[in-house]
């Protein structure tokens, strides 16, 4: 190929082609050229032609004209696929789109469930609080051990001069001591063996039914205390608990499918945070 200061010249390539005798002209045509690397540079061909008429002057002239063309066509072709994209990068330009596409997919969704999760915990929020400021329940009133009514809400469960209440909703110690003192409770305060025994037979079977009540050793390891601030007298621990296995300050009850478990021997401890059911109790005044 041509260097870009360089001229293709044909001096005298059809001086067989004319006479000896008579007058001879030059031919000359010229074409700029663009390289691949983007220099453009000219090609001139010349050619001897008869000065005279004849058909070997035309014959030349088109030649030539030819010869300039095809050079140009050859370069032009090599550089344009010499500047062409490799199907391997077209393939990698691809791939990277479609990266691209499904990471901007992967960050929507998890911002769309991210706003699924609030827009839950905003309704159970709101369904807690509807549930709290209801009207009144019904009342019923159960006479206790001492002869005097005492009136439990409705779903409430009375012993002596205290109402129960077994929840079916699962939630940490702390918002079930809430939930509670919503209803003028608090988390069960357990003191006999016997009210012990008595919520514990309130409590289905099954292969680990928990609940929450007003146990914890908050603020003080190993020193158990209820939630009204006194201390712990009587308990009613599994053997081998309270263990604090892995940071467990509050107290649960367990009723399982396994009917050698007794009820004097049923507290476990947990982690506060752990969401279960829970039991209230409410003190009543009697009438």
């Amino acid at each position: 190929m041509s260097t870009p200061d360089s001229s293709v010249v044909f001096d005298g390539m059809y001086s067989k082609l004319v006479d000896d005798e008579g007058n001879q002209d030059k031919f000359s045509s010229t074409a700029d050229v663009q390289h691949s690397d983007g220099a453009v540079f000219p090609v001139r061909v010349t050619a001897l032609v008869r000065s005279g008429p004849g058909p070997y002057r035309i014959a030349t002239i088109c030649l030539a004209s030819l010869c300039a063309i095809l050079l140009i066509s050859i370069i032009a072709v090599s550089a344009h696929y010499k500047n062409r994209p490799q199907r391997g990068d077209e393939g990698t330009t691809s791939m990277q789109t479609d990266v691209s596409a499904l990471t901007a997919s992967l960050s929507k969704l998890q911002q769309e469930n991210k706003q699924l999760q609030e827009d839950k915990k905003a309704l159970l929020d709101k369904l807690d609080l509807k549930l709290t400021t209801k009207a009144p329940p019904v009342v019923t009133l159960i006479p206790n051990t001492t002869g005097a009514s005492v009136e439990c809400p409705t779903n409430w469960h009375l012993f002596n001069s205290s109402c129960y209440f077994i929840s079916t909703r699962m939630i940490s110690w702390k918002l079930s001591q809430t939930y509670c003192e919503r209803q003028g409770a608090h988390l069960a305060i357990i003191h006999t063996a016997e009210e012990q025994t008595f919520l514990w037979d309130l409590l289905p079977r099954a292969h680990w039914n928990a609940y929450w009540f007003g146990i914890s050793d908050k603020q003080t390891e190993d020193d158990w205390k209820w939630v009204d601030g006194t201390s712990v007298e009587k308990s009613f621990w599994e053997e081998g608990e309270p263990n604090n296995h892995i940071n467990e300050d509050c107290g649960y009850i367990v009723k399982t499918e396994v009917l050698e478990r007794v009820a004097i021997r049923s507290w476990y401890d947990a982690p506060c945070e752990m969401s279960i059911k829970f039991i209230c109790e409410k003190e009543m005044k009697t009438k």
